[in-house]
């Protein structure tokens, strides 16, 4: 397909149909039931289990092991979900190398530790699809919660919350529930709209009243939510990309990585989707990552992923820049953006070579581009008056903000890493902390 006079180079339709198919099929295929009990035989069942002590989350791994392995799968998925609920998720897209698999008797006695996140897909699937819902609803309580933000953190904890007998109001800002799950991870890590069939499911359990199209700031104002609610946890994720600061930032071409992935996630029809022949990721972390991978599995011939600090400084792990690297992205390591070149439109970036400490040493080099990809981390909202740690609201133990009544957690919150398995994991602990104080 020849590219338009006013978008030289970016186009749709680059891969042919099945082609695309199979670039956004399954990264990691589930395991069958003989493939599950094949794996799960590998696990040693440490007593002092290193994988549960890296999980944010705490699943007693070698425990769900052992009872896929005696047959009983809907256990298995009951032990992880009752430490994480969105357990199916975190299956496909928690940096396993990085926390439980990489701490392995396993990995470390052979360099193949136990396949703990497949593991764990098998057992939530098996119960998700073929099994009743696990959880019930304890007895009213009579108090009422607002949860603003249905992603990781907001699901984990209005769902904890209707657990205890709480009547949940969760808002989010988007047409539908699921947070970056939904919106900001790639298609290939999670397929056949999982992240909206595991809301669904998790919204079974009931006294779970959900309203979309309501953002804090816009429609909502924290004072009117403590008002009208005997708590409030805010789980707002973050929103704007920062900015580059360079000249020619806002040149035609030049966009926000996590607005390339949200489009892909949400169309049909890849064949549908344009993207240039080369394209420039400038970032480190997994948005970064995700970005360039699909512009190449799209069809982009060239990709580049430039980072301003050296590879083992880089947020994203070293499978993930390895995958990309499989799929044909070129990383780039210390090079930070100095100058966006183009007349209407962005026709190459030119980058300084940086030193260990991201200073430039003077040295440059230009990279041709048609378009480019910001992911470099995003920025609060409206923080409605909360006291900020950094650029993000300050919390104490249980997620409590400096505002009575009033919890956070999540990316929006200071403290923990950028995951999804850690958003769970505040979610969960500071409905804990919500259902004791209202219970005294």
């Amino acid at each position: 397909m020849a590219p338009s006079p006013t978008t030289p180079g970016i186009v749709a339709g680059r891969v042919e149909t099945d082609v695309l198919a199979q670039n956004f099929s399954d990264l990691h295929p589930p395991l069958d039931a003989h493939e599950a009990f094949v794996a799960a035989d590998r696990c040693y069942f440490c007593y002092d289990a290193p994988c549960m002590e890296a999980c944010p989350t705490a699943i007693d791994i070698p425990l769900f092991i052992r009872q896929i392995l005696t047959g009983t799968p809907e256990a298995a998925a009951k032990t992880i979900l009752d430490q994480n609920i969105l357990g199916g998720m975190c299956a496909r897209v928690c940096p396993t190398e990085t926390l439980c698999e990489e701490v392995c008797v396993r990995e470390t006695a052979e360099g193949e530790p136990v396949q703990i996140g497949r593991l764990q897909r098998f057992a939530t699937d098996t119960l998700m699809w073929n099994g009743p819902q696990p959880y019930t609803r304890m007895a009213p309580t009579g108090r009422t919660v607002a949860v603003v933000g249905a992603g990781p953190a907001g699901l984990a904890c209005a769902h904890r919350l209707a657990m205890y007998g709480h009547e949940v109001t969760l808002f989010d800002a988007r047409p539908k529930a699921g947070g970056l799950n939904e919106f900001g991870i790639a298609s290939y890590k999670s397929v056949d709209d999982f992240a909206s069939r595991e809301v669904d499911w998790l919204l079974g359990i009931g006294g779970i009243d959900l309203k979309l199209g309501e953002a804090l700031g816009n429609t909502l104002h924290l004072e009117n939510l403590a008002k009208d609610h005997d708590a409030v946890f805010l789980g707002l994720g973050l929103v704007d990309t920062n900015d580059l600061g360079i000249v020619g930032e806002a040149t035609e071409g030049v966009s926000d990585a996590v607005d390339f992935i949200e489009t892909l996630r949400q169309t049909d029809d890849l064949a549908t989707l344009p993207v240039g022949r080369r394209v420039v990721v400038i970032g480190g972390g997994m948005t970064a990552i995700d970005a360039a991978t699909q512009a190449k599995l799209l069809g982009a011939e060239e990709v580049s992923l430039v980072y301003r600090r050296g590879k083992d400084r880089m947020p994203a792990s070293f499978y993930e820049q390895d995958l990309a690297a499989q799929k044909g992205v070129r990383l780039i390591f210390n090079a930070a953006p100095s100058k966006i070149i183009g007349g209407d439109r962005v026709e190459a970036v030119e980058f300084a070579y940086t030193d260990d400490a991201a200073a430039p040493t003077g040295e440059s080099f230009t990279l041709p581009a048609d378009q480019v990809f910001k992911a470099i981390g995003q920025t609060l909202g409206d923080a409605q008056g909360l006291k900020l740690e950094g650029r993000k609201i300050a919390v104490k133990e249980g997620g409590r903000t400096t505002r009575s009544g009033v919890w956070a957690g999540g990316d929006c919150a200071a403290g923990g890493d950028d995951l999804t398995v850690t958003a769970v994991a505040e979610g969960r602990d500071a409905a804990e902390d919500i259902h004791a104080t209202l219970m005294g």
